[in-house]
């Protein structure tokens, strides 16, 4: 493992490049097969009844949360460098954001992901989306938005280390709570979770039944334990500028994106973030054409246009401001144990359910 740990850091760039768009490419290629969906998902319980999409979600989660902690106790990534275990507990942050990312992914078709396959299958209006995703993503960190967002957080965010608590881990808050020791406790609070959502998903006879639903949760976990592998790996605390281990996300990245096309020449090779946003356009690009679906799409109309401005909008304010979105906090998060990610899980449910009822209203009033 050393080994494969030096070779990596010695060309750590590169690695992460190629890393990041096979692992994108992936990720495309498994959404646009499988239908996966986070805001289908919930449309799918409120119009149907049918909870499979919204199981795969969860079985997604599950084999991030086992991979991730498995990688922890192999020593090959350090899940309390991510941004997702800080100690400072941003829980307006994450309830606010989660609740915009949620409403907003509503109005835009789906979330940023899933925007990204739409756009990869030939849909111009996620294009659209993404473009307008990626530039609130960047007005939200450092731009005009983003005073206000670092006011918010200051004002609000609990320092957990007050109450003697390195990261925000569930399995961290297990250990002071019991005495055990943090790793020990967080492969106890990580086997409990992952086996209730393992459980909860295939105690229902038609997600069993459904191979498609099963493939899309465990290939897009195994996705995202692949990226903590590689930025684990490659982390080096000696570098100029060290990167903390990340996974899949794709809100900042999409902005990050734009930065990156506009600024090839400053740095012809992406990093993970950028690279994984590629594949995943590449992965659906193929998906498409093996199909037969790859076709051009674009706007409705003046309201459909607006409709998906706004939710693109708020997906963009939203995702920054909790730190992620379906895929970045929800699941990614989600498999370091932190609260924060659980809370942001959880709004985003609720505001896509309040989005999906306002918009149902906004239909039938205007029938």
């Amino acid at each position: 493992m050393e080994t494969l740990r030096e070779a990596i850091v010695e060309d750590a760039p590169t690695y992460l490049a190629v890393g990041g768009i096979i692992i994108g490419f992936i990720f495309g290629f498994v959404v646009y097969r499988t239908n996966f969906c986070t805001m289908g998902s919930i449309s799918d319980i409120l119009t149907f009844g049918d909870f499979r999409r919204f199981r795969a979600w969860l079985l997604a989660a599950a084999t991030a949360i086992v991979g991730a902690q498995l990688l922890q106790q192999m020593g090959v990534v350090d899940l309390g460098q991510s941004m997702y275990l800080a100690p400072s507990f941003n829980w307006f942050g994450n309830l606010l954001g989660g609740l915009m990312f949620g409403f907003g992914m509503v109005f835009a078709g789906g979330c940023t992901s899933r925007n990204l396959v739409r756009a990869g299958g030939g849909d111009l209006r996620s294009l659209m989306v993404l473009l307008i995703v990626g530039l609130f993503a960047y007005m939200t960190i450092g731009g005009i938005i983003g005073p206000l967002r670092a006011e918010l957080q200051q004002m609000t965010a609990i320092d957990l280390s007050n109450a003697g608590l390195a990261t925000q881990s569930v399995g961290d808050m297990l250990a002071a709570l019991t005495g055990l020791e943090s790793s020990a406790a967080s492969v106890v609070v990580a086997l409990l979770i992952a086996a209730a959502l393992a459980i909860y998903c295939f105690r229902d006879s038609s997600f069993r039944g459904s191979a498609m639903h099963i493939l899309a949760g465990v290939t897009i976990g195994l996705c995202v334990v692949a990226g903590w592998a590689l930025t684990g790996l490659a982390y080096d605390e000696f570098a100029d500028t060290p990167m903390s281990p990340v996974s899949l996300t794709y809100v900042r990245p999409t902005g990050d994106t734009l930065e990156w096309l506009q600024r090839f020449t400053a740095q012809v090779v992406p990093g993970f973030g950028v690279a994984t946003v590629i594949g995943a356009l590449a992965g659906a690009f193929t998906a498409a054409k093996m199909v037969g679906r790859f076709q051009l799409a674009t706007f409705a109309d003046t309201p459909d246009t607006l409709r998906n401005l706004f939710g693109a909008t708020l997906m963009g304010i939203g995702g920054v401001v909790a730190l992620g979105c379906t895929v970045g906090q929800a699941i990614t998060g989600f498999s370091t144990l932190a609260l924060g990610s659980m809370l942001t899980f959880v709004a985003i449910v609720a505001g896509g359910i309040a989005g999906l009822k306002y918009m149902e209203r906004l239909l039938l009033a205007s029938a």
